[in-house]
């Protein structure tokens, strides 16, 4: 069956960065765009950032952008989002998803499959 696996997650300062990782295994991801999106307690899941498999297209929510990177490792069946300069307001349950849609892949109810998420915790 379909998996991904998110790992990466931890408790970082305000003005640190993190690298989280997403392997994915059970089929052939070619045709598909990876996404990352987060969740806080209380809030519907946000658009983090995207790519498409090939690495070809990237897109980024505002509120991140400048600060947060995705990138592919197809040989690896990896997809990483590097996070610098972290905010306190960047705290949340990250997850990462996958989509074989062309259209809408910053809306989360678009996504056909999802990992089980990792905690980012960014301290003041």
């Amino acid at each position: 069956q379909v998996q991904l696996v998110e790992s990466g997650g931890g408790l970082v300062q305000a003005g640190g960065s993190l690298r989280l990782s997403c392997t994915a295994s059970g089929r052939t991801f070619s045709n598909y765009a990876m996404g990352w999106f987060r969740q806080v307690p209380g809030k519907e899941r946000e658009f983090v950032a995207r790519i498409r498999w090939d690495g070809d297209i990237t897109a980024y929510a505002d509120s991140v952008k400048g600060r947060f990177t995705i990138s592919s490792d197809n040989p690896k069946n990896t997809v990483y989002l590097q996070m610098n300069s972290l905010k306190v307001e960047d705290t949340a349950v990250y997850y990462c998803a996958a989509t074989n849609k062309v259209f809408g892949v910053r809306v989360a109810a678009n996504y056909d499959y999802w990992g089980q998420g990792t905690q980012v915790t960014v301290s003041s």
